[in-house]
Parts: structure tokens; sequence; C-alpha cells
């Protein structure tokens, strides 16, 4: 486990910065809602005659005047995109990194085998998605009870889960990625999260389009869907997790052939 514990000591500061980021703005929405909680009434008819604009963020199919509503748009996005980032970042570059740092002989003249090193580098990834989502799982419930609202726990438990598996495909999908690179950038992890978002936003609006929600996993985080139909979609769900496992499997298929310099 040293290696696990070598990447969560370099991943700290990144890991607080952005916990600390998309856990206090989404701890903010929470704190404006009771604020707005009137004036909201009135929104949700505005939003529903706006066309395409609401029906690319499902805003046309929730109340604003709700908690539920407001936390499923409002909270929703910051999670959504704030966690994608989070994970992709996490995920595209641990296994580049030691090319690009030139400290590739230095690791591999260790004792350990490259299966050893995908499974403590992956390891090391799920343990930082999983942290940072219990902590805003935490501070979202804190704010809720902090506002005196009544926590609506089937809708929060089933939006925060569709999250973090959100989280673990893209974090699937960008450590295969990185088994294949010499020179992991952020630009590719976030460019990843970026598109599979617009993706779902295409899907939302052009109904021709729908069939892209099998390929992002914002498919299955759309928060309308989910207050209205109590569940996640397991087939986009299964789908979105095979794709994670195929990008992991990936992983170790090229990194253990891979010519490392």
């Amino acid at each position: 486990m040293t290696l696990v514990r070598h990447e969560l000591k370099q991943g700290r500061t990144a890991f607080m910065i952005w916990t600390a980021a998309v856990g206090g703005l989404l701890a903010v929405c929470v704190f404006l809602f009771p604020e707005m909680k009137g004036e909201m009434e009135g929104v949700s008819d505005i939003f529903s005659s706006m066309g395409s604009f609401t029906a690319a963020f499902g805003m046309d199919r929730l109340n604003f005047g709700t908690l539920t509503g407001f936390y499923a748009v409002e909270c929703g996005n910051v999670l959504g995109l704030g966690g994608a980032f989070f994970a992709s970042l996490c995920a595209v570059g641990i296994l580049s990194k030691e090319e690009k740092e030139r400290t590739a002989e230095f690791l591999l003249a260790h004792p350990v085998s490259r299966r050893q090193i995908i499974r403590e580098k992956l390891a090391a990834v799920l343990i930082q998605v999983t942290a940072m989502n219990l902590i805003i799982y935490a501070v979202s419930l804190g704010s809720i009870a902090a506002v005196g609202e009544t926590v609506p726990w089937k809708e929060i438990n089933l939006l925060h889960l569709a999250y973090y598996l959100l989280q673990l495909e893209l974090a699937g999908i960008c450590f295969g990625i990185s088994a294949f690179m010499r020179k992991g950038t952020v630009g590719t992890g976030l460019g990843i999260a970026a598109v599979m978002y617009f993706l779902n936003l295409i899907a939302n609006i052009a109904e021709p389009a729908e069939f892209l929600k099998y390929i992002t996993p914002f498919g299955f985080c759309e928060g309308a869907d989910i207050v209205a139909d109590g569940s996640l979609d397991g087939r986009l769900v299964a789908i979105g997790m095979a794709v994670g496992l195929i990008g992991v499997t990936a992983a170790y298929v090229k990194y253990c052939r891979k010519d490392i310099r």
C-alpha cells in the first residue's frame, strides 16, 4: 500500500481544493433556497415556457418552489460538473505521469509488478473520489438541516448515488486513456468531462439525439427523471459501469505491455 499512500499524499492539495470548492458551492445553493423559496413558485411556470433552454436542464419538469426541484437542478449541476472534473483529473494522468516526470525508472526498479502498480494507483483514484463524495454528502445534509428544511432522503440519496456512479465511469474511462498516454494533460480530463456534459444537453434538446444518453454518464444523472421516477435508469447505469470497467481493463492490458520510457 506504499504506492497508494504516495498517490494520496501527492493528490492531497487538489483533493482538498476540489472538495472545498464543490462542497462550498453546494452549501451556498442550499442556504440560498429559503430566501428564494417564495419567489420560485412562479419561476417554474416561466421556465416551462422557455422551450429548448429549459429542456436542456430538465427545468420544465421540476418545481423550483420545492427543495427537491431546486436541489436537483442547482446543486445537481454543481455536483455533476465539479465531481466529473475532479474524477477525470484524478485518473487521466495517474499512469502516464511517471514518464512525464521522468520517474518511471525509479518506480519500476522497485520489487513491484506492473499489475500491482495499476491496482494501487486505481485504488488511490477510487479512495479520493469516494472520500470527496462522502464529505460532500455530509455537507449537503448538514446544510439542509441548518436552513430548517426536511431532508428528502430518497431523492437526495438517489441524486448523490447517480453522480458518484458518473464519477466512477469517467474515472474508469480516463484511467484507461492514461495508460495509452506518455504525457497526461489536465486538458484531456477536463475535455472528456465537458464533452460528456454537453452531449447530455444535446440529447435533452433534440429528440433524434436521445441515443446520446447511452454514451454519456450524465444521461442517468438527469435530476428531473430521478425525481419523477423515484429511481435510476438501471439500463443506463449498467452501460455506464460496463464502459468504466472496459476503461480499467484496457489500462491493465496496455500498461502491462507498454514500453515505458
